[in-house]
């Protein structure tokens, strides 16, 4: 996937919602689908990516006393 200047989390997100719906369509031909599904592939990998940094950039900020230690981010449950 070519590097797009107005990349952003949420634009992946919405891109990976409408791979999901166009793969849910019960008339896609097989070439389509694999094609459909490669996109998908990618665009999850790098939305995942870029929670991962984000994780470290919170892991990073987490202060502990008068120094800057590294804490594990827990997300909350549901």
């Amino acid at each position: 996937m070519a590097e797009d200047t107005d990349w952003s989390f949420e634009k992946g997100l919405a891109d990976l919602e409408s791979v999901v719906k166009e793969l849910e369509s019960a008339d896609l031909p097989l070439e389509r689908a694999i094609q459909v599904f490669e996109r998908g592939v990618s665009l999850s990998d790098r939305c995942r990516k870029e929670l991962d940094d984000a994780e470290t950039r919170v892991e990073v900020l987490m202060k502990r006393g008068d120094k800057l230690e590294a804490e594990p981010f827990e997300a909350a449950k549901e």
